[in-house]
Order: C-alpha cells, then structure tokens, then sequence
C-alpha cells in the first residue's frame, strides 16, 4: 500500500514535443493527499443531558482508510457467508450484519481494545473488530477445527479477549454486561463494558432490572441499543409502545445517534465513554441503523419491507458509501487506492472461504473439552451411562 499512486504515469519522450526535450507528466504522491479534515455531523437527541457530543469530527487519513478497510471486510465477510449458507456449507443459526458496518467500527473507534464488549447474536462484526481474523470466523462459520471457537460455537457463539459474545437469548446479554462492568469497577482499572442489544430485545424486562441495578452502583457501563428498525420481522412502532429507545433508561442518560455514519457513532461513543470513566455511572445509546438481509439467513427480509425501502437506504445512508465520498470529495484518498483496498479484501475473504471449506472438522474427543478453566481433565458421560467422553481445559 505505501507505494506511489500514479493518477498520469505516461513519460512523453523524444517526438512528444516540438523541441525534441522529453516532457514528464507529474505523479501524484502521498504528500499530495489531505492528512486530515473536519466534518460537520449530526445532532445527537439528548435525554437528561445538558450538553451532547460535538457537532463536528475530525478525521485523519490513516484512520479513513483503517475505517474503510475495516467496514468493506466485514461486508464482504457476510456477503460470503450468505453466498456459503445458499450452498449449505453453513448450516443453523446465521445472522448477518450488512448495512449496521457504522455501528461496530465508531464504536471500537471511541474506546480502548482495554475495555469490554458483550453483543447479541448478530456477532461476526464485533469478533472481527476485537481482534478475530477473518479466517477464524469463516471457519466458525463452517463448524472447522480451526474456527474462533474450535468449531463448537457457530454463528452465535464467537469470543475474543475482553469480548463476551455472541449470545443466543434475546435480551440475555445485557445483565452480564452489568457484570462486567461490575468487575471493572472492582478492580478500579478505569475500563467500562459496552453492551449491546437490539430493538426487539429493548422490551425485556431483565433489561430495565438491570437499568436499576448498573445506575445504583454506578457501574461503568454503555448500553447500547441497535435500532434497525425490525425485531425479527415486525417494524419496531408496531412491537413498541414508544420508540425513543434513548429514553428508556429513565433516570439514566441516553443519547438517539445516526448509526449509519461512522463519525457520529465515534464521537458519540467517546462521549459515553468519558460519562462512564469520570465516575457518573451508565449512559444509554440508541444507535438508529439498517440491515440489508432479513432477520436471519431464514428470512427473505421482504415479506414485512419493500425492496424498494432496502434500495433507498442503501443508495441514500449506506455508510460504506458515505465514508468514501467524504474521503474522495476532500482529496483524502484516491479512487484508484480505494479500488486497490477493495481487491485486497476480496482476496482475503476468498482465501479464508477456501480455508473454512477445506479444514477438518473437530473430531468427537473434542466435544467436552474445555467445559472448565485450568481444571485437570475429568470424565463426562456421553449420550447413555456406558460412554464416557473426556474433558481437558
């Protein structure tokens, strides 16, 4: 990537011009291209706040370009998922979050890899922000020896250091994430646990107990509600009987954010996070998103929307699109280097596709292993009394 890109390469020699001097047309470098710039966002709705994140963000070069590269992997990533799941190589469970790319990346862009994170089930882009390779979601995908989670946890059940999962209950997620937050709090390292929902899960009651519970201590803790505008397949003013999700903290904090563009999810989140560090307790953020597929890979996602609905999101907030016109439009990037980035990540999905279609599958012994941590291996009886399997941590 750091070579020189050359908009107009052609050297004209010789007979190029009437003085029979060679003419060399200029090459654009890196020291051409503008380091940063600031950006006009949004306007956060703000719930028992007295101020809100800034109204302007800057953005440099090197993070743009980390951003794009970072989103287009995760889209390509679940767009081979949907193209395996259609063959059959993926099987079960399989929620794909195409279109939410905004969401996860402003967010890891607004704390430390430090601090905590725990998601529902739509989890492949938050493995992969944390520090999961492409390759080891692929194969977790496919149920392969050499997937994230050896195999054993699928599409539902991802973990990387300091994140939690991938949670298949509805709404489930949310008191462990007090949890955790609890636990950052008593080891007084000044971390905090973002944890994420989704608008569907946002009328479970464990979610207002655990309101209760995280503003009376205190705890370090943002959660966060992924408005995407369909819990399964019914529209959110139909399953809520109010959909200012920021609100339904009460007495705590809450922020409505445009989830669809980076720098507002980014800003908004580095504000939540100096709430919780400088000790004020939980702040609520509604992160108000889209996702292109349906519900799950079982869903066409059409029967309760309208493709055209889909096409106009896609054509007017895609947030890829929007962070790329934003590059392109203050001569932050070049087409023909954002053309080089999208062929490296194609590539790279291919090569953990063919990986996670080619890895064996985990072999029987497997199964009970690491029930426990750092226990000495122990029997586990197996599907009747006379099979005994083994388990090693």
């Amino acid at each position: 990537m750091r070579k020189m890109l050359t908009i107009i390469s052609n050297v004209l020699r010789g007979s190029a011009s009437r003085n029979g001097a060679r003419v060399v047309v200029s090459a654009r470098t890196y020291a051409d291209f503008t380091p940063q710039a600031t950006f006009d966002i949004k306007k956060c709705d703000l719930h028992k706040l007295e101020e809100g994140p800034p109204l302007q963000a800057v953005l440099t070069r090197e993070e743009g370009l980390q951003y794009y590269r970072t989103m287009q992997t995760m889209r390509r990533m679940e767009l081979k998922a949907d193209q395996l799941y259609k063959q059959k190589i993926i099987r079960g469970f399989c929620h794909l979050y195409d279109g939410q790319e905004a969401c996860a990346v402003g967010i890891e862009g607004g704390i430390n890899l430090s601090d905590h994170l725990i998601t529902a089930y739509r989890a492949h882009g938050y493995t992969f922000t944390r520090g999961g390779t492409v390759r080891e979601i692929m194969a977790e995908l496919t149920g392969r020896r050499g997937g994230i989670a050896k195999g054993k946890g699928g599409s539902m059940h991802m973990y990387t250091k300091h994140f939690y999962g991938g949670n298949g209950i509805v709404g489930a997620q949310v008191p462990l994430g007090a949890g955790v937050a609890l636990a950052c709090k008593y080891q007084g390292k000044n971390e905090l646990c973002v944890c994420l929902y989704g608008d569907g899960a946002a009328n479970q009651g464990q979610i207002f107990e655990t309101y209760n519970m995280a503003s009376l201590w205190k705890l370090p803790c943002i959660f966060i509600c992924e408005n995407n505008k369909y819990g399964m397949g019914t529209s959110v003013e139909r399953a809520a009987a109010s959909t200012d999700y920021y609100k339904r903290g009460d007495f705590i904090p809450g922020l409505r954010v445009d989830g669809m563009d980076i720098l507002c999810v980014r800003e908004a989140t580095k504000f939540a996070a100096d709430h919780c560090r400088s000790g004020k307790g939980p702040i609520l953020m509604e992160l108000q998103t889209y996702r292109y597929h349906g519900h799950s890979m079982s869903d066409p996602g059409v029967s309760y929307r309208t493709r055209e609905e889909i096409q106009e999101v896609r054509s007017k907030s895609d947030p890829i699109s929007l962070l790329k016109d934003r590059m392109l439009s203050n001569n932050m990037a070049s087409v023909e280097e954002l053309k080089e980035i999208d062929v490296e990540v194609r590539k790279e999905i291919e090569d953990a596709a063919q990986f996670a279609t080619t890895d064996p599958e985990p072999p029987l012994d497997d199964l009970c292993n690491h029930i426990f941590y750092n226990d000495p291996p122990l029997e586990v009886r197996g599907t009747n009394p006379w099979t005994k399997l083994k388990s090693v941590s």
